[in-house]
């Protein structure tokens, strides 16, 4: 394999062999909380039998793949749900392998209707590893190439430790970020832009997000020139927020395409798009996706969609990230710069003590005494400082206390060697 494909923990890398519930083995037999699930992807847990009974009927029929130049009954069961639950008028839904996929299809009928390649991004943003989503994704460690079929032009990320937008109020912060967008439009742009992307809170860039009604504020200016929104939902999606089923759903705003992936299939290739039917329709040739919303992966989704509702994991997040966001917050300890998310989709942010420096070492430390003490969490952020955790939305109550125990003996042990040196 490249050696550019990153593995946890080096050397001593873990094979997870079986899952239950919240909870993973590893081929040496330990046993581990997982607050990471495939990078957000197993949403409702391991080994949950209603989704794996509902794909072993489908494998039970024999079929596998059909390609959707046939019916597939469970991929149009799929589409109705996600329809309806997007809060679009007349939407259409197009079925992909992954958010990479789903974000490379809102890039095609976002520059078909506006007849347009420049897209703005937000800066610290990731939208994939193709070709054309990696143009639009700024977050250095993650962009293999300057390549690009699209012009792409940036607004400022949100971060309120560092940046043009450190340590401003929510108000001043939107106001700020709407200067920004008049001023690249006015500026740096030929004036027929397609589209905005944008994650309600960027994921792989560290869970930054902006205040409540920023993309709002931003979509105001946009309607003034035509210019499509579209909401990356690939890890805020289906109730991760615990607020709100979608993140977009926290600015005031409906966006003209939302890409979904991830968690929908909950580790079963799976994702896509929802938008209007006047943006999905314009792509003017044939297209299709030979194993998007393929039987299993959607007899998978349908079963994922039907349990997040059928149980409101969307205010079980919102109930149980309550209990790991205030004991963390609650921490008083130098290194911690920031602890910030909503529901199940939580960022840690380490630096040097008395200071908004970044200190990778740090979250090194604390990453590696979670694991050493059952508790598996994932590392992100622009400068490799921050842990992030995305739970399952099935986390009980006790889990979290027990996830939060490891996580805060872990940070206050790296604090005080700290203070020792």
């Amino acid at each position: 394999m490249p050696h550019w494909m990153p593995v946890y923990y080096g050397d001593d890398a873990l094979e997870i062999v079986s899952g239950s519930g919240r909870r993973v083995t590893t081929a040496d037999g330990r046993t581990y909380l997982d607050f990471f699930g495939g990078v957000l992807t197993t949403m409702i847990g391991y080994d949950v039998a209603e989704i794996s009974d509902a794909v072993r009927a489908q494998i039970g029929t024999g079929v596998a793949h059909t390609s959707t130049l046939y019916l597939i009954r469970q991929q149009v069961e799929l589409a109705e749900k996600i329809a309806r639950l997007s809060g679009i008028p007349d939407a259409r839904v197009f079925f992909t392998n992954s958010g990479t996929e789903a974000n490379e299809s809102a890039l095609l009928m976002a520059t078909n209707v506006r007849r347009s390649n420049q897209i703005l991004a937000i800066k610290n943003s990731y939208h994939g590893r193709s070709f054309g989503t990696m143009a639009i994704t700024g977050h250095r460690t993650w962009s293999s190439s300057s390549l690009s079929p699209l012009t792409v032009n940036w607004l400022a990320s949100a971060d309120r430790l560092r940046g043009r937008m450190a340590r401003l109020g929510d108000a001043d912060l939107i106001d700020a970020a709407v200067d920004d967008l008049r001023e690249v439009l006015a500026t740096v742009t030929a004036g027929d832009v397609a589209a905005l992307i944008a994650e309600p809170i960027q994921g792989v860039g560290g869970f930054v997000h902006g205040p409540d009604g920023l993309l709002g504020a931003y979509r105001k200016v946009l309607a003034e020139h035509g210019i499509l929104l579209i909401a990356d939902e690939v890890q805020t999606g289906w109730g991760r927020t615990g607020d709100h089923f979608w993140g977009y759903q926290a600015h005031g705003v409906t966006p003209d395409l939302i890409t979904f992936a991830k968690g929908i299939g909950n580790g079963f290739a799976l994702g896509g798009v929802v938008g209007s039917a006047s943006v999905m329709n314009a792509v003017p040739a044939i297209s299709f996706s030979t194993f998007g919303g393929n039987p299993i992966s959607a007899a998978a989704g349908n079963a994922v969609l039907d349990y997040v509702l059928d149980h409101d994991l969307q205010g079980n997040a919102r109930r149980v990230g309550a209990i790991l966001l205030d004991g963390l917050r609650a921490l008083s300890c130098g290194i911690l710069g920031e602890v910030r998310g909503r529901g199940l989709m939580i960022g840690v942010e380490f630096v040097r003590p008395g200071t908004t420096e970044p200190d990778p070492a740090a979250t090194l430390r604390v990453f590696d005494l979670c694991r050493a003490g059952g508790l598996l969490v994932g590392k992100g952020g622009l400068y490799g400082n921050v842990l992030r955790m995305g739970p399952a939305l099935t986390l009980t109550e006790d889990e979290a206390r027990e996830g939060l125990s490891i996580l805060t003996d872990a940070i206050v042990t790296t604090d005080a060697e700290y203070q020792i040196r």
